[in-house]
């Protein structure tokens, strides 16, 4: 019989944003009363290493546990998740698009902006102003420099990988490894799948260009002895009371 206390939900977050019912958004309030429900339930926040070794069995973890990623590198991450993460003490994982923050990194991303909804987001980006939505290397490495974030790969361009050639997704996958080992001077062993668009051939090439671990849009949680190579997760709702019923049903 599995023990509940190692069964790890991976909560899945994208914007933290004050838009509420826009998509992938979990409002600023939202995001605190959640972050706060955990650490009063006491729950161990995991970081992706500890993740792994537990899903691998190299070192499972007995206590009651949780891993919180953020995915894409929003801007509103750094002014609505982070102090918050900071503050309780919470280690997360941030999966990075490198081609924006490359972009976001010519002007330099604002501190003070304005967030815009999803769909002005994208549109930010695809007229050339990544630095109005998007984490810059420079912010990047100011969240990391605390211990408590680590940032790994969600390719260069956020293309849907299970479409791509072998040597188009060779290139997403190594190229966004290589510029996060670059610009933040550590190791980038996981990469998190842009849409959960996978194939068994996009998880060989995956390996090939050196991750240890993928994570999915599957959702479940992470027990010892799951496959490293097809970690689920549970997309964050903007509920209180949704994560506290969905914690129960693991």
């Amino acid at each position: 019989m599995v023990s509940r206390m190692s069964q790890i939900p991976v909560l899945m977050y994208h914007h933290i944003a004050p838009h509420p019912g826009d998509t992938v958004t979990v409002r600023p309030e939202v995001f605190a009363g959640q972050m706060r429900l955990l650490t009063e339930s006491g729950y161990r926040f995991l970081s992706a290493d500890e993740l792994v070794d537990h899903v691998t069995g190299a070192n499972p973890v007995q206590e009651k546990a949780v891993a919180v990623t953020l995915d894409d590198g929003w801007l509103d991450n750094y002014l609505n998740a982070y102090p918050v993460l900071e503050r309780l003490g919470i280690k997360a994982t941030v999966f990075v698009i490198t081609g924006r923050t490359d972009a976001a990194s010519i002007l330099g991303c604002k501190s003070s902006a304005e967030i815009p909804i999803h769909e002005e987001a994208k549109k930010h980006i695809l007229e050339g102003h990544a630095e109005r939505v998007v984490l810059d290397w420079k912010t990047i490495r100011s969240m990391a420099s605390g211990g408590l974030l680590g940032f790994h790969s969600h390719t260069v361009s956020h293309r849907r990988c299970a479409e791509l050639s072998s040597g188009e997704l060779l290139h997403e996958l190594s190229a966004s490894k290589q510029a996060l080992e670059r610009e933040l001077g550590r190791i980038a062993d996981y990469l998190c799948w842009p849409y959960g668009s996978f194939s068994d051939d996009a998880v060989r090439i995956a390996v090939q260009a050196g991750y240890r671990a993928l994570f999915t849009t599957m959702d479940g949680f992470c027990l010892p002895g799951s496959d490293p190579l097809r970690i689920p997760r549970i997309e964050a709702q903007d509920s209180v009371e949704w994560l506290r019923m969905r914690l129960a049903q693991g």
